[in-house]
């Protein structure tokens, strides 16, 4: 395992409004679909990347993942059956940079993107985004009704270390849910 290489401060910065690339691939069991990068994934080419995210803790501990992944080993989704994307392709210091034209617009290129790939689900992580960009004001956090053609959806908590709503167990059950409905019996 490659050890992910700490960028400098102007290498982040220079990262505003570049693209970490999508892991993708025809019928994956799970498309997971941040809402957009980070500077620093950006920075560095790989996804989830900031130092305090915690996805690849998330991933491992609610079983997705034999260990905990690092960033540099985020290609590796494809092996077990995941990929990555986000709603918005630039990458920002936060999301609130973010306008809601990019969020709808974005939400258009997913579309497409899973209509090309057909994973069986789709999560996003991040309600308020997935509300905004999928334009369902009420939704909540779990599976959803709506579908993007024959993939269902799922909306998790984001990762982020600035998201105080959810500790890291409690994004362990959370993510560890919709593992449960993969592994369950499909009528």
């Amino acid at each position: 395992m490659t050890q992910l290489r700490k960028p400098s401060k102007a290498e982040i910065q220079a990262a505003y409004n570049s693209e970490v690339p999508d892991i993708i691939g025809p019928d994956l069991k799970v498309l997971f679909c941040g809402i957009n990068a980070s500077i620093y994934s950006a920075a560095v080419g790989h996804h989830f990347a900031r130092p305090g995210n915690r996805l690849w803790k998330t991933l491992h501990q609610a079983g997705f993942t034999d260990h905990c992944l690092d960033p540099t080993e985020d290609r590796t989704l494809l092996d077990a059956g995941y990929g990555m994307t986000n709603i918005v392709a630039r990458a920002t210091a936060r999301a609130d940079e973010l306008t809601p034209a990019e969020l709808l617009q974005g939400y258009q290129e997913l579309t497409a993107k899973v209509s090309k790939f057909r994973p069986q689900w789709l999560a996003i992580l991040g309600i308020t985004a997935y509300r905004v960009a999928f334009q369902q004001r009420r939704a909540q956090i779990g599976r959803q009704t709506e579908r993007l053609g024959d993939t269902q959806l799922w909306v998790l908590p984001n990762p982020s270390g600035l998201n105080a709503h959810y500790q890291l167990p409690d994004l362990v059950n959370v993510y560890g849910e919709l593992l449960q409905t993969l592994a369950a019996p499909q009528p």
